[in-house]
């Protein structure tokens, strides 16, 4: 057994299932992106729920929801160094049921991370398309919807769920 719990082998099948988790919500996201482009690049808005909720394509060069635009490069540093980080931290947790919600939300978080990494590799900016209307909240895309939640999510668990000495094994 080493340090966290774990047996010698399910290291292997724990990193396989969050790369596998991570390559599906890397799809969703990619490919939610590219229906953007494909629909709304050369069109106008689309009204979902007309005055409240449309999509429209935007080219992202800042962060999430657009903010410090321009400034790709120390967000290609920040992606990768969080999602090594979050991803060390995913394979040390203990192999326990209750730290299943705080693996899951670092996924979620790396996975964002790095969808909006493959856009900026790829295309220099950031696929974004959602837009509330109603309340005129910046443009923002999945990945952003998966950073942010989860981030709130990380937030709450550490917080008001875990203790400060369950996190000794980290």
């Amino acid at each position: 057994m080493s340090d966290n719990g774990a047996k010698p082998g399910s290291i292997f099948k724990r990193a396989f299932s969050v790369i596998l988790s991570l390559a599906i919500l890397i799809a969703i996201d990619q490919y939610a992106k590219a229906m953007a482009v494909s629909r709304l690049k050369d069109g106008g808005p689309f009204s979902l729920l007309p005055g409240i909720l449309e999509l429209r394509y935007v080219e992202n060069t800042g962060a999430a929801f657009g903010i410090l635009q321009g400034r790709s490069g120390i967000f290609f540093v920040i992606a990768i160094v969080v999602s090594a980080v979050l991803f060390y931290g995913i394979m040390k947790l203990p192999h326990k049921r209750r730290y299943l919600p705080l693996g899951i939300s670092m996924i979620f978080i790396i996975a964002g991370a790095l969808g909006n990494l493959i856009d900026r590799i790829r295309l220099g900016f950031v696929v974004d398309f959602i837009y509330f209307r109603l309340i005129d909240f910046p443009v923002f895309n999945i990945a952003d919807i998966y950073i942010t939640c989860s981030c709130f999510m990380l937030a709450f668990l550490l917080i008001f769920y875990y203790k400060e000495g369950e996190f000794q094994a980290l």
